[in-house]
């Protein structure tokens, strides 16, 4: 293959750190790893479910007999606004070293569509769109929350990536403080504008757009590539063209054009492997603490699991020991790769 044997490290700019490419090791042989989850069939309604309309949730709720979207509070909470206070005895020891403050927050459900059967990549684009602008107004609602600093986004899809529940949905997790990544983020844009005078963001979307090889999906408002630096063998990175902090103050079409880049991508991870592709999905934004954040440029973040079909990126010696991500394959192939799919061919439910 072209990239067989491509050996090398990569600076990431937003994580400020190496991210190692060993591409002729990707080949070699497996005796263990293989993780084959077979997909069973499943209903467009489950009796059983705590997620589909009108059935009972663990603690006693009942959802309503919803036909599109459907958000509420989580009955499991990370965090909430009734969370235990932390006596101020136990709140400082060991020397001021060790805190202890109450998991203040938001946690929310939302489920994308009432069948249960249905992935976004089956949905019709303008079901999608409804579901990014579900977002959005949550995300207005944060911003009108004092008690609200941060606000993640995110989608575990795929047994692989620990989902509990099959049925099309994502959660919301709304902090008093801000996520580790995004400080990082901010961090890097801080300094590369303070060197440069210009913005990370905006220059990474340029270097891809101009070298063009790592760039899966495009139309006029949004566009997805591979990065350069990526970690995982098929990580995504999607930006609407125009910058937003937040997912707030964008328009119904921007809105509609980084859903229909998005549902593109995820169409092509299905063909490629031939499955329901597992994957975390993320909506990168800027903090909204009362701050302005002119640097920071949202974006939506693919980090699948699969680094061949059946074959985990397990975390381990480099990554969880050292703290650097090695990788066995090169962010071109496999751009190369999902770019080669024919989407024209997916089926909607």
């Amino acid at each position: 293959m072209l990239f067989e044997g491509k050996w090398e490290k990569r600076w990431h700019p937003l994580r400020q750190e190496w991210v190692i490419y060993a591409a002729h090791r990707n080949n070699r042989p497996w005796t263990t790893g293989k993780s084959i989850i077979a997909e069973k069939p499943i209903p467009a309604y489950d009796p059983a479910c705590y997620l589909c309309p009108g059935n009972q949730r663990i603690h006693g709720g009942q959802n309503p007999a919803y036909t599109g979207v459907y958000i509420f509070d989580n009955d499991h909470p990370v965090v909430g606004l009734q969370a235990p206070e932390i006596s101020v005895s136990e709140a400082v020891k060991g020397n001021g070293l060790y805190r202890k403050e109450k998991a203040l927050g938001i946690a929310r459900v939302v489920c994308y569509d009432p069948r249960h059967n249905v992935t976004l990549a089956e949905m019709e684009i303008t079901q999608i769109a409804q579901v990014f602008s579900a977002w959005r107004s949550q995300m207005q609602e944060f911003i009108r929350n004092s008690y609200i600093k941060y606000a993640l986004l995110f989608e575990n899809k795929g047994e692989l990536c620990g989902v509990s529940n099959p049925h099309p949905h994502c959660q919301i997790y709304a902090t008093d403080f801000v996520f580790k990544h995004t400080e990082q983020q901010l961090q890097a844009a801080n300094e590369y504008y303070k060197d440069t005078n210009r913005n990370l963001f905006g220059q990474i979307i340029e270097n891809e757009t101009e070298e063009g090889v790592r760039i899966v999906a495009e139309n006029t408002g949004a566009v997805a590539f591979i990065p350069f630096f990526a970690r995982y063998a098929y990580e995504v990175m999607i930006f609407p063209k125009k910058r937003h902090a937040t997912l707030a103050t964008m328009s119904d079409t921007e809105l509609y054009d980084l859903a229909a880049v998005f549902r593109e991508v995820i169409r092509r991870y299905n063909l490629n492997f031939e499955m329901s592709f597992p994957y975390v999905m993320s909506v990168q934004q800027a903090p909204v603490d009362g701050k302005e954040y002119p640097l920071y440029h949202l974006h939506m973040s693919i980090l699948p699991p699969l680094r061949q079909p059946g074959l985990v990126k397990f975390l381990a010696g480099p990554e969880i020991g050292g703290g650097n991500f090695m990788a066995d394959t090169i962010p071109e192939e496999k751009a190369a790769e999902l770019k080669n799919v024919n989407v024209d061919a997916y089926k909607i439910r």
